[in-house]
């Protein structure tokens, strides 16, 4: 495990508020009131927010995409395979990570009929004052997270610069050799249930991976977070 240095942020002070409070700030309240209870309980709170639903579809960019998407997989991040109609679990905790941080993971399960993982968790940064996203089971590549509140009182998620942490080491990734996510969630008054539709692309092959469905959410009482959603390494990076 990497230890933090004198820079790294911790959490702590008076500020109670979700890390998604603190990085849209009065933005916050103009969320829907579902999207609002979603994103916005804490560590303190002791309960999870699991999810379960359906996604429509799940596709990629093509064949010529394979090689990354399968050394993806084996890192519980994107993954070759596509399909419809895709059984799908979302499981969020809020915890202090091993460095004091608040912490919220995003342990996405899809059913393609093999069972894919796509793994994350975020933390609210002071020193750059914006979410950063960790992805995958090690926590290898942190991205930095852009928030926006969208006409439908969603929650519109945009990824910009990101870093590989690799054998002790930060390596800023270039442009060419990111991938770029846009995520929108928001919750359907008409069906009663939340609705997601994420796309990630790169500037120079277009599309690399893409989801969209809905799901239901129930709120557990969570009092320890399991060990099992933590993450196999976790870096002190940001």
């Amino acid at each position: 495990m990497v230890e933090p240095d004198d820079e790294t942020p911790r959490v702590g002070g008076t500020d109670d508020r979700s890390i998604y409070e603190r990085a849209l700030g009065e933005e916050f309240t103009a969320l829907h009131p579902k999207v609002q209870e979603r994103f916005g309980f804490t560590s303190a709170d002791g309960v999870a927010c699991i999810g379960r639903g359906t996604m429509e579809y799940v596709r990629n960019g093509g064949p010529h995409l394979l090689p990354f998407l399968w050394f993806g997989a084996t890192h519980n991040t994107m993954f070759p395979e596509e399909n419809t109609a895709v059984p799908f679990t979302i499981r969020n905790y809020a915890y202090e990570d091993a460095f004091g941080r608040e912490t919220v993971t995003w342990l996405r399960r899809f059913d393609m009929p093999r069972r894919r993982r796509f793994d994350a968790a975020m933390i609210y940064s002071e020193d750059r004052d914006r979410i950063i996203d960790y992805l995958g089971t090690r926590h290898h590549l942190a991205v930095d997270i852009d928030l926006a509140v969208s006409d439908r009182g969603g929650i519109e998620i945009t990824t910009g610069p990101q870093r590989l942490y690799a054998v002790g080491t930060c390596v800023p990734l270039p442009l060419a050799l990111s991938a770029q996510a846009t995520v929108h969630e928001w919750y359907d008054d008409e069906t009663e249930q939340f609705r997601i539709a994420v796309t990630v692309t790169n500037p120079l092959v277009g599309l690399v991976f893409e989801y969209r469905g809905s799901f239901e959410v129930e709120w557990i009482d969570c009092e320890a977070v399991p060990d099992a959603v933590r993450p196999v390494s976790p870096t002190a990076g940001e």
